[in-house]
């Protein structure tokens, strides 16, 4: 494997911690890649997604598309996103990487930080916008600029378009891998670990399309209903980080340990909270016939071999959670407009379409679906390399 393009730490000179940045590639002379916020973030926790986000990026390239994929990239800061201190510290890390955003680095939110917070943080800086490298690449700026902020302004059922669509290619990913097993939705139970924006909007759409959450784990512990949770009312419920408001539960539902979500008994388990959730001395808990990859890196590669041993398959976090990002350049370029229908029919047409063809693959090749995964976007980077340019 190759090293990353790019790969810097930052030290704040105010509080001692530590900010990241990994451009794994460039494509078009650009990278794509949200930035994190949370206590314990690492440099090698964000080369791995970067090169994570130069896969993702790749699986969604299609030659009759308006969106040409770019390279990968990603950003981290070591910090607890509740601290008062946190948005001096964005601030503060963005003041640094504005040159890298300026010329090649497209970023947005991520684990621990919202897209209005980064966007503030961004203007007091000085960035015209936290994606702005991308811009030289559009063929009229304004009506692209116009149509992103119009679909971020969308709301659906009280709920931003942006903080759906991630949850709508989990949800898709999740069905296709059902439907190709011929499982019914009906009867079909759901874990979730986090519910924050990708997660929340996961349950959502698992739950509309008929399959029975059961339990969901926020920072406060789980909360189970053998017979199905309101996923609406717990949605209702949250605060801004995804944590639910015990007051407002039902009697039916109880509040268990935090790792109870792992053992819950569930034919779907969507991790989709925090990276290495899943490690070698949790997997054996798992009863699960799949797990979802909502997050990034939620299982550790050595707890998905052991899985994998057990007959559990694990769709991976680089098909399972691309839409989101996917969503962000098919609306910029022009692929969609501003319109919930017409998102949620593209993003499920596209995810649908990309878990097949990795599931198909990875039957094909008696490998794994990350195995399936890689090897697909290995086959697209020679093609983003000839056609338009890659550099690392």
């Amino acid at each position: 494997m190759t090293a990353p393009l790019l790969s810097l730490t930052w030290t704040d000179d105010v509080t001692g911690r530590q900010g990241f940045l990994v451009v794994d590639r460039l494509v078009r002379g650009v990278a794509s890649g949200g930035l994190r916020m949370r206590p314990g973030c690492t440099l090698d926790e964000v080369a791995g997604l970067a090169r994570g986000m130069t896969v993702k990026e790749a699986l969604h390239y299609d030659p009759g598309a308006r969106y040409v994929p770019l390279g990968g990239a990603k950003g981290g800061i070591d910090c607890d996103p509740r601290d008062p201190a946190a948005y001096g510290l964005l601030v503060r890390y963005l003041r640094v990487m504005r040159p890298y955003i300026e010329t090649f680095w497209t970023t947005g939110e991520d684990l621990g930080l919202t897209q209005d917070l980064v966007d503030r943080a961004a203007a007091e800086v000085g960035l015209v916008s936290s994606i702005q490298a991308v811009y030289p690449l559009l063929e009229d700026e304004t009506a692209a600029r116009k149509r992103l902020a119009e679909a971020f302004r969308v709301r659906v059922d009280g709920i931003g378009l942006g903080e759906l669509v991630g949850g709508c290619g989990v949800a898709e990913s999740a069905l296709a891998a059902l439907d190709r097993a011929g499982v019914p939705y009906a009867g079909t139970r759901v874990a979730v670990q986090g519910l924050g924006t990708m997660g929340g909007a996961t349950a959502r759409f698992l739950a509309r399309a008929g399959l029975t959450v059961v339990a969901v784990a926020d920072i406060r512990g789980t909360i189970a209903n053998p017979a199905g949770l309101d996923v609406d009312a717990l949605l209702d419920a949250r605060d801004p980080y995804g944590t639910v408001d015990r007051s407002r539960l039902r009697p039916g539902d109880r509040e268990l340990p935090g790792e109870a979500w792992l053992s819950a008994d569930v034919e779907v388990l969507v991790p989709a909270a925090v990276s290495y959730a899943i490690g070698t001395a949790h997997q054996d808990r798992i009863t699960a016939r799949w797990i979802v990859e909502a997050a990034n890196m939620p299982v550790v590669p050595e707890a998905e071999a052991l899985l994998t041993a057990r007959g559990i398959t694990v769709l991976p976090d680089v098909v399972v959670n691309s839409g989101t990002n996917a969503w962000w350049w098919w609306t910029l370029f022009g692929d969609i407009d501003a319109d919930a229908a017409e998102a949620f029919a593209y993003t499920r047409r596209s995810m649908r379409a990309l878990t097949d063809l990795v599931l198909a693959r990875a039957e094909a090749d008696g490998s794994t679906p990350r195995a399936a995964a890689h090897a697909v976007a290995a086959d697209r980077l020679p093609l983003l390399a000839e056609r338009y340019g890659t550099y690392r």
